[in-house]
């Protein structure tokens, strides 16, 4: 389940983008802009999607069934996968299409100074909305590169707000430029293809966290350093000559299922062997709580 930064973050993100979503929308229709319809859609679609997330960490958050008996974790892993959908399908396509038709079918935009007022707050609300993100992302992240720890983050609600604020960030921009130009230079079509550029921004971001989810959900293994830490625990047990194979996989952002089988020393009964399976049990949890479900298969106990 996600941790509880994790949901400050998404909080953050949605209350900023829902009053951001309601003045954009006033904006575009007092004003007329594309770009500014264009970045409505990516702020409301942005709401909806932390909403989204909230409620997949709700749902990974609810224990073990008998239909489930690993848990729900991947529910998070699942509803970030649709954020990426949505993203693409109506913040990307939407304002693509709105781009398009300010092209075919372009208008001047009227009371520009209004514009650039709601822009301008915008980025100061999507700022203070990105800080809680990525204050966390980089708390979390330590000495690995920006990219690398995105890839070997195991909780996407995190990086999807994260990915989120940036391409509205990147959209504002374009948006403001689109309409100075737009101005500037007398070209009304400017503005729809400020919108056309904002919507390809979308698509990438989606294209990228779709991928990035889709992995999750399969089931990535744990991190090298935390399968070495259990090789460590498990090689240094006096009983055990060889960790024959670990396999590891995240039911969440906090949770990792372990299979283990374990080469026992010759001539160890069978109550020395499950004495030892529960004393290294013992010892992974109290030194990797993530590791939550853990099997241990005593080779030495089973028909080669």
């Amino acid at each position: 389940m996600a941790t509880g930064s994790s949901k400050t973050a998404v909080f953050a993100a949605l209350t900023g983008n829902l009053a951001i979503a309601v003045t954009k929308f006033a904006a575009a229709t007092y004003t007329g802009s594309s770009a500014m319809l264009s970045e409505a859609i990516h702020s409301l679609v942005d709401t909806g999607n932390q909403g989204l997330l909230l409620y997949g960490m709700h749902r990974a958050a609810r224990p073990a069934s008998a239909e489930h008996p690993f848990g729900h974790g991947k529910e998070l892993y699942f509803w970030s996968f649709v954020v990426a959908i949505l993203i693409f399908g109506l913040g990307a396509g939407l304002s693509i299409y709105e781009g398009v038709q300010g092209i075919r079918h372009p208008t001047p935009v009227h009371n520009v100074g209004i514009t650039y007022i709601v822009l301008g707050l915008a980025l100061v609300f999507e700022g203070g909305a990105s800080f809680f993100a990525l204050r966390e992302f980089l708390r979390r992240k330590g000495d690995m590169g920006f990219l690398t720890a995105v890839r070997r983050g195991k909780d996407p609600a995190l990086f999807t707000v994260l990915f989120e604020d940036g391409a509205a960030i990147v959209g504002l921009l374009i948006a403001m430029v689109g309409i100075y130009l737009g101005e500037r230079l007398g070209i009304a079509w400017l503005d729809g293809a400020a919108a056309v550029a904002i919507g390809l921004v979308l698509a990438g971001v989606a294209a990228f966290l779709a991928y990035e989810c889709k992995a999750l959900l399969i089931g990535e293994a744990a991190e090298p350093q935390v399968v070495e830490t259990i090789r460590a625990l498990l090689n240094g047990d006096d009983r055990v000559v060889r960790v024959a194979d670990i396999r590891t996989m995240h039911l969440g952002p906090r949770e990792i299922l372990l299979a283990a089988d374990l080469d026992f020393a010759d001539g160890l009964d069978s109550s020395v062997v499950e004495a030892a399976v529960a004393e290294l049990e013992t010892k992974i949890r109290g030194n990797l709580p993530e590791v939550r479900r853990i099997y241990l298969e005593p080779r030495s106990l089973v028909s080669h």
